[in-house]
């Protein structure tokens, strides 16, 4: 097996049903969703795109980026796109103790606007333990995984292989993960047009979760 998903097997969304994997509906809705910013020139360069195709999003965003970029975090709300909690620091739930973990993802609580009701939380990398979602469940989180991982940030993939990693899982309800960041724009800035296009062509609609 790949070091990546790219897309969830069924026995892993069975054995953690309080994830959300996916968004089933009969709309054609897809919902694209970036992590690892807010980053300068990609983000924005992300929302015009976005705002071409008129489709909304996710961005699930760093703590520490949007306190260094601030009018670019404000771009994402402006747009009207959902926010999300993608931990303070970037945080492997995995080697990391759970006070600590809790504490950095509840440290993102003060950059949350206040007109987004839903409080969204993906654990970067995908990875936390069942003790920390737990506490994040309690508090009000739903955390957000993904169906379909376009691997943008692997580096050793062409940006060929990275868009046929989306459009061949793509499916009603599926939640794409992108990351708008230094690492994974050259797969990205390849990819993410091609996708928005094909979703329009093929009468998908891009909505934020």
């Amino acid at each position: 097996m790949k070091p990546y998903w790219i897309k969830t097997h069924s026995v892993i969304k069975r054995l953690l049903p309080n994830y959300v994997w996916d968004i089933p509906n009969n709309e054609n809705k897809v919902y694209l969703t970036f992590d690892d910013g807010p980053t300068p020139e990609i983000t924005n360069w992300v929302l015009s795109l976005l705002k071409a195709y008129n489709a909304n999003a996710t961005f699930f965003c760093i703590g520490k980026n949007i306190m260094q970029n601030p009018e670019i975090y404000q771009n994402i709300i402006s747009n009207g796109h959902s926010v999300g909690n993608h931990t303070f620091n970037h945080l492997n739930g995995w080697k990391t103790n759970n006070e600590e973990y809790i504490k950095n993802a509840l440290k993102f609580r003060n950059l949350q606007p206040i007109t987004q009701k839903k409080q969204l939380f993906r654990p970067p990398y995908g990875k936390i333990k069942q003790s920390q979602s737990r506490k994040l469940l309690q508090v009000g989180y739903k955390i957000i995984m993904w169906d379909i991982l376009s691997a943008d940030f692997d580096i050793s993939i062409s940006p060929e292989k990275c868009l046929d990693n989306v459009l061949k899982n793509l499916k009603s309800g599926s939640i794409i993960v992108f990351h708008d960041s230094e690492k994974a724009f050259k797969n990205l800035e390849y990819v993410l047009p091609k996708t928005v296009e094909y979703l329009k062509v093929n009468g998908f609609i891009c909505e934020s979760i």
